[in-house]
């Protein structure tokens, strides 16, 4: 059995289920494409390696175009692993088509994406720090961090220490998502809640752990 699918997000929109309004987020899963598969007696794991979204040779290296034709497919812009059971070979063999309908079978997923780059920011909104007093005389403190260390011993400053720096552009998972409805005819499938990227940004859908 395949255990997921790589898509891309459309957007959020909501749906009526039994006179309740849910929030979704509608993505557009597969069709992916089955680019090599990966065995235990060769590799010593079971897994396949999908692609999502043709991309133009123009565009492309040459081990892309290359690794692509094995599995008489055009090149893909997202390209990766999913975990395979290795009982159907059938479903994981090279140039397979893998739809929407590969995920009937769950209920809950863990959706892998990149957030949103906010750029480089302050400790207030990178950490949630409540930044200084803006009395006594202390007008320029209202967004500093405060004291990162000591002075005499260690006399350094501690590695993890939260700081100022970029935030977001991150992989992020976002963990046992709800099914709300697969549309098997237009290769969606709309989740419950919000899921990392912005609009048009590739995710990879996977079996929940806690739904097994």
């Amino acid at each position: 059995m395949i255990s997921g699918i790589l898509g891309k997000k459309v957007g959020m929109t909501q749906i009526f289920v039994d006179d309740r309004c849910i929030p979704v987020t509608v993505i557009q899963a597969g069709p992916c494409k089955v680019l090599q598969t990966k065995t235990e007696e060769k590799d010593g794991y079971n897994a396949i390696q999908l692609g999502f979204e043709d991309k133009r040779e123009k565009v492309s290296t040459k081990s892309e175009i290359g690794h692509a034709k094995k599995a008489e497919s055009a090149p893909q812009r997202f390209v990766k692993e999913i975990a395979w059971d290795g009982k159907d070979e059938n479903e994981a063999k090279p140039g397979t088509v893998v739809t929407v309908g590969a995920l009937s079978n769950f209920k809950f997923l863990d959706i892998v994406g990149t957030t949103k780059g906010k750029g480089f920011q302050g400790v207030v909104k990178r950490h949630g720090f409540s930044g200084g007093k803006g009395s006594h005389g202390q007008s320029s403190q209202m967004r500093r961090p405060g004291s990162i260390g000591q002075s005499a011993h260690p006399a350094r400053v501690f590695k993890g220490m939260r700081m100022a720096g970029q935030m977001g552009n991150s992989q992020c998972t976002q963990r046992n998502v709800r099914i709300v409805k697969i549309d098997e005819e237009n290769g969606l499938i709309s989740v419950r809640g919000a899921v990392p990227g912005h609009n048009g940004s590739f995710l990879l859908l996977k079996r929940s752990l806690t739904d097994r």
